[in-house]
Order: C-alpha cells, then structure tokens, then sequence
C-alpha cells in the first residue's frame, strides 16, 4: 500500500505543476487583446456559422477552466470569462470548443467512440477504486474471493484508462481544428496566434499527464495482482 501512496503522491505533483503551468499562461495570454475586438462567444458563433453549423447554442457558464462542448444538448459550454473577455486565451478555448462540435457534426471517430462508452466509463470511476481496495484487503488473507474482487476492480480501471487515451485524439484534434481556422480565416495575428497555440498546448498536457498517470496506476495494480498469484 505504501507504493501505492508514493505513487499517487508523484502523480499529484506532476498533476498539479502542469495544471499550475496552465492556469499562468492562461493568465498570461489573458493580456494580449484581439485585435478584431471579438468576444470567446462572437469567435465560437462565426466559427460554426463558418463550417454551417447552426443548430448550436453558446451558453456561458460558472467556474474557471469549466469550457465544454456537451453533444447531448448540443451546447458549446463557455466560462464566463472565456465568453465575454477579448484575448487570446479566450479565442484558443473558445475555437477549441467550437471544435467538438464540428468533430460532432461531422461524425469524427474518436468523439463517437468516447461518447459511446461514457455511461460505462461513469460506472467504473465510482466503483474502480473501491472494488480494488476491498479485493486488496481480501487478498491479502489468501481468500480466492479476494482475489477475484480485486481482478474486477483492475477491469473496471482498465476502462477508465482507455477512456483516457481515447479522450488524447479527442482533444489534440479540436486544438488543430482551432488553430487551423483562427489562422486561415485570419482572426489572428501572428502573436495572437502564438499565445492560442501555447494555451492550448498546456492544455492538452493536462489530458497527457492524466491518461499516463492513469496508466501507471493501472500497472501497478496489475502487479500487485501478479504476484500474489
């Protein structure tokens, strides 16, 4: 157990130096104002009036780094600073969110496939954990029981884990729809774009950071579970 702890204490840190990473450049691209004057919310609405989509609302919302795009109402989901501010940063999250929604519209794999395991994936995060502690504990006392538990419970976060890595062509690939049209359509300039780049950058860090360090959770169980076979 204590490796486990170790473990989870790494990956809090990485986590929490790569989110910190984000939140200063956000802050820092916060400051370089558009110089067509538009808003996160007039950005996302002329990007999908732009690739003919109009049956998408834009919806601002509470809390900081809160953007999503939900496919269920199909709403583009803008924090309220992402949705009334004029700069970079707000441009960068705003396209990237526009970008799930044209990846929606246009059927994109990747986004068909997470969506599709979304209502399992919902399960095994709440369950994952627990089963695999109880089958730790189980286990430990040479119950075949136990071990059994603690096999489901390493199913259950394998799941997790794919939906991570699914999640990573999910996200790189509404970043480059952003910048490929923040770029050919001109909403930008060059040090504008420069900012939205590196924004976004980070911000797909953060979604790297989480699928490894899920997955060096994963092994780790799984070795645990080997060797007391």
């Amino acid at each position: 157990m204590m490796g486990y702890y170790i473990l989870a204490g790494v990956l809090f840190l990485v986590s929490s130096f790569v989110s910190n990473r984000l939140k200063s450049k956000f802050k820092k691209y916060s400051k370089i104002h558009l110089r067509n004057g538009l808003s996160g919310a007039e950005i996302a609405q002329k990007m999908l009036q732009d690739h003919g989509i109009h049956d998408v609302d834009i919806i601002s919302t509470r809390g900081q780094l809160t953007d999503h795009y939900n496919p269920q109402n199909k709403t583009v989901n803008l924090s309220e600073v992402v949705y009334s501010q004029r700069n970079a940063a707000a441009a960068a999250v705003a396209a990237h969110e526009v970008g799930h929604a044209i990846q929606h519209a246009t059927a994109y794999s990747w986004l068909q496939m997470r969506s599709k395991i979304v209502p399992v994936v919902g399960i095994a995060s709440r369950l994952s954990n627990i089963v695999i502690m109880a089958g730790i504990v189980l286990s430990a006392t040479g119950s075949v029981l136990g071990s059994n538990i603690f096999l489901i419970g390493i199913l259950l976060f394998a799941a997790t884990t794919a939906f991570a890595f699914i999640t990573l062509p999910v996200e790189f690939d509404a970043s480059k729809r952003a910048l490929v049209w923040l770029q050919k359509e001109n909403m930008v300039t060059q040090e504008e774009y420069a900012g939205a780049k590196d924004a976004l950058k980070w911000a797909a860090r953060t979604y790297v950071v989480a699928a490894l360090g899920s997955l060096a959770t994963l092994l780790y169980f799984i070795m645990i579970f080997m060797n007391r076979r």
